[in-house]
């Protein structure tokens, strides 16, 4: 039985797209008390994985060397104790702490689902990260409730694609977004039903948010961005609302001068960070389970999947540029032959 396996690699630990390569010679991993070990069939990309390969991102101490935590397969084998309802063979998709852009993987399976068959192994990969991440913004840091607003920056990213869907579906009273160009926000209202758009590179969003809201703002702020819009967040924060800051795409250093926090007392507003991969397996298994509550609704369609790109994993310098271009509306997938 072969000990190695291939498994995308780094140039010097760090570096940009063009230092990704695939290894042949990376360890094959072993099912500990658990876990399964999965042959991949295809992985998802996210932003984090561009932060990890520039050497950006704090792992967490769990986490291997090896980019991507999302993906499909099927079951190799099991190591003792794993989650009841998983045998060798089964068609399954999840989440790890890493470890996803190789061949195979070692999981708990505490963080694996059964892939349904109405989903493609493209389709399963690109769910996991991108649908927990939504649903613990929402609802286990944002404590959204039927009948408030909610704002969605980086309308056309996954995390929020997969976060206009569940608002809709749980009853938001509004659903704004912010993208970079107008083919992003009619793809946002026309295809995936957000009350209105903005384009952040034209417009003043929080402005426009404050007009159309009568100068109340929105309840539920969920934010990519960071440093530049910091204020602005602020701005349209309606009263007792809530900012989800989940990412720092424009940096995390605020230039003091002229930043009005007022808001934080004149308007009760609660400004949260979070991450998902730092979380330990129980709070990211009660996550797990709300997914799978959501498989029907990928079934009779209340729910979709929105796959931009799939490129073999042979072309993964081109999938992180993709990735970097900031030009996709849904997930980019590699899959592993």
């Amino acid at each position: 039985m072969t000990t190695t396996m291939r498994a995308v690699d780094i140039k010097g630990d760090t570096g940009p797209a063009t230092s990704l390569f695939i290894s042949s010679s990376a360890p094959k991993p072993t099912a500990s008390p658990g876990q399964a070990v999965v042959k991949i069939k295809a992985f998802g990309l996210n932003r984090m994985d561009l932060l990890q390969r520039e050497g950006h991102y704090p792992l967490p101490p769990q986490a291997p060397k090896t980019l991507g935590v999302e993906f499909s397969g099927t079951i190799e084998t099991l190591g003792p104790d794993v989650k009841e309802g998983f045998k060798v063979g089964d068609e399954v998709f999840g989440l790890a702490y890493g470890g996803a852009y190789a061949e195979y993987i070692a999981v708990s399976s505490h963080m694996l689902l059964h892939k349904p068959a109405h989903l493609s192994w493209e389709e399963a990969a690109g769910v996991p990260e991108t649908w927990i991440t939504a649903t613990q913004a929402m609802y286990l840091v944002g404590d959204f409730q039927a009948g408030q607003s909610i704002l969605w920056h980086a309308g056309a990213s996954s995390v929020s694609i997969a976060g206009i869907q569940l608002s809709k579906a749980a009853g938001a009273s509004a659903i704004y977004v912010t993208a970079g160009s107008q083919e992003k926000i009619d793809f946002c209202v026309k295809e995936l039903g957000a009350t209105a758009g903005f384009n952040y590179k034209t417009q003043d969003w929080a402005k426009e948010i404050l007009s159309l809201t009568n100068g109340k703002g929105v309840d539920l702020t969920i934010d990519f961005v960071g440093q530049s819009y910091f204020q602005q967040n602020l701005d349209v924060a309606a009263r007792d609302g809530r900012i989800v800051n989940l990412g720092a795409m424009s940096g995390t250093k605020l230039a003091t001068a002229g930043v009005d926090i007022g808001a934080f007392i004149r308007k009760r507003v609660r400004y949260e960070g979070s991450s998902l991969r730092s979380r330990d397996e129980e709070y990211q298994g009660r996550l797990r389970d709300r997914l799978q509550e959501y498989l029907p609704r990928f079934e009779d369609g209340t729910f979709k999947i929105y796959v931009d790109k799939v490129l073999p994993w042979e072309e993964i310098v081109e999938a992180h540029q993709l990735m970097e271009r900031n030009t996709s509306k849904g997930k980019i997938i590699c899959t592993v032959d």
